[in-house]
């Protein structure tokens, strides 16, 4: 090996502490990202155990974790970066392994769904402070990259091993397994917080942005919810249209409040920043097509295949190997072709993958299926690493947890992609259900809407030309010249 082979090897060495922090915080994203999934696959069980009502009762289960998670991501993220990340995170994994320990023993609907509101909102305080507790544990660079990307492999591996344990769990136990499941995690990752720097990142100088705070919750909520109950409400619902008229206001209002606080909750020239602005576009994009496409293809398997749900978790594992080889070359990747051509890069292999789809047949097909999830995977973890680098470089670190509750709002906000699709599911399978049977005119719907997923992101792929590298804050530009002489 030369010694720039040596240098470059050395820089991207994350380190055995590195390691463990790293596994720690990874271990947090595999907790709130098998959450949703081993819940949603537990679903039926739930309901018949707990007597819920109907179909629409028992989607508050998913609903009531979800809406306060995306809802306070911003004031989390804010007030990791004045009370201090580790402080703030420990106290959400021991609040979530609680509230995971109180849905186990739950009674009754109510109890269950007061649990789900209380995991989600400790996933709120989780998400935005464990990636801005890794950007500042590793340096901008290589290692950063690298540890992002395993981040993103281990995230939509626990997607798919949710998908897949869900079922293992709930048929050869019960659903509450699945809640103890999650606070076992919980209390893993709680042993590894010890691992974690306690210096890590600075606290702002600053009093909170109340009112700031106030109105981003509640538009947030409000957009959120109606994104998540206007296919069973209709989009057209009095509901459906207060929400999101309520979601423009409180959304408008808080960006003219932010304007005059003196320590907004999240500055404008963050939100301006081209990293952060077009970055969180292309999350939103890859996001929204990848989770969207997701729900389609449990419905293909399901409906179209007659795959059980066991089956159906099981023709996932393509996605998850997939997404976890994307994550471990991510790094690789971007120092070779830079953040935005390596966002460019993922999002045409999962367009191009997502549009294949179109192919599927109503027979057979587990080879184009496995391929075509599995470029869909792969091409959506490269995305996701390189915006979310993209958007935590040059940043100071009193800014990290601001950063960080953006990056990850994209994948609550790309709900809206879900039922986009969904919508065109709808539309072309009932223009078909005259002409065919009810099997082919599903399938053609499938196929419509994953034919548009594709073109959208393949679309998308200029985003990443209107990126600019980000001017670094005198921390960054600190940490980069230590860097820079460590490695010579």
């Amino acid at each position: 090996m030369t010694d720039d082979s040596i240098r470059q090897a050395q820089s991207r060495a994350l380190g055995r502490r590195g390691w463990l922090v790293l596994l720690t915080l990874c271990g947090a994203t595999f907790m709130t990202g098998t959450d949703y999934s081993v819940v949603t696959v537990a679903l039926p069980e739930i309901g018949r155990s707990l007597g819920f009502a109907g179909t629409g009762s028992l989607q508050w289960v998913a609903t009531a974790c979800l809406l306060p998670t995306a809802s306070l991501l911003p004031l989390f993220g804010r007030v990791s970066d004045i009370v201090g990340r580790r402080r703030l995170f420990t106290l959400g994994v021991v609040l979530f392994g609680g509230f995971s320990l109180a849905a186990a023993l739950a009674s009754g609907p109510a109890p269950l769904i007061a649990a789900r509101a209380g995991q989600g909102a400790s996933a709120a305080m989780i998400t935005p402070t464990a990636v801005a507790l890794l950007t500042a544990a590793f340096p901008e660079g290589p290692r950063r990259t690298r540890a992002l990307g395993v981040n993103g492999a281990v995230l939509s591996l626990g997607f798919v091993l949710g998908t897949l344990g869900g079922g293992i769990i709930t048929s050869g136990l019960n659903w509450r397994w699945t809640m103890l499941f999650l606070a076992a995690i919980s209390g893993l990752v709680l042993l590894g917080t010890t691992t974690l720097p306690r210096g890590t990142g600075t606290r702002a100088a600053a009093s909170l942005d109340v009112p700031g705070a106030v109105l981003a919750s509640i538009g947030l909520f409000a957009l959120v919810y109606g994104i998540s109950t206007g296919a069973d409400a209709g989009w057209a619902s009095p509901p459906t249209l207060g929400s999101f008229s309520l979601a423009v206001l409180c959304l408008g209002a808080f960006l003219l409040a932010e304007r005059r606080h003196p320590a907004p909750l999240i500055p404008l020239g963050l939100l301006n920043r081209p990293t952060v602005k077009w970055g969180g576009l292309v999350g939103f994009v890859t996001l929204g097509m990848c989770g969207g496409t997701t729900v389609l293809l449990s419905l293909y398997m399901q409906d179209v295949l007659g795959y059980s749900p066991l089956a159906t978790g099981a023709g996932f594992l393509a996605e998850g190997i997939a997404a976890l080889v994307a994550g471990l070359l991510a790094a690789r990747l971007i120092a070779a072709l830079g953040r935005g051509r390596a966002m460019s890069l993922g999002l045409a292999v999962q367009g191009l993958g997502t549009g294949a789809m179109a192919l599927l047949p109503a027979e057979g097909g587990l080879p184009l299926l496995l391929a075509t999830s599995g470029a869909m995977g792969f091409g959506h973890v490269l995305t996701v690493v390189s915006f979310i680098t993209a958007m935590t470089s040059g940043l100071r670190d009193d800014e990290q947890g601001t950063a960080g509750g953006l990056s990850q709002l994209p994948q609550f906000l790309g709900g809206i992609g879900t039922a986009g699709l969904a919508a065109i599911v709808t539309a072309r399978t009932g223009a078909l259900s005259s002409t065919t049977d009810p099997v082919h005119a599903t399938l053609g719907g499938l196929h419509a809407a994953t034919l548009a997923a594709g073109v959208i992101c393949l679309a998308a792929t200029a985003v990443p030309l209107l990126l600019r590298p980000a001017p670094l804050g005198p921390g960054a530009a600190a940490r980069r010249a230590r860097t820079h002489r460590a490695s010579s």
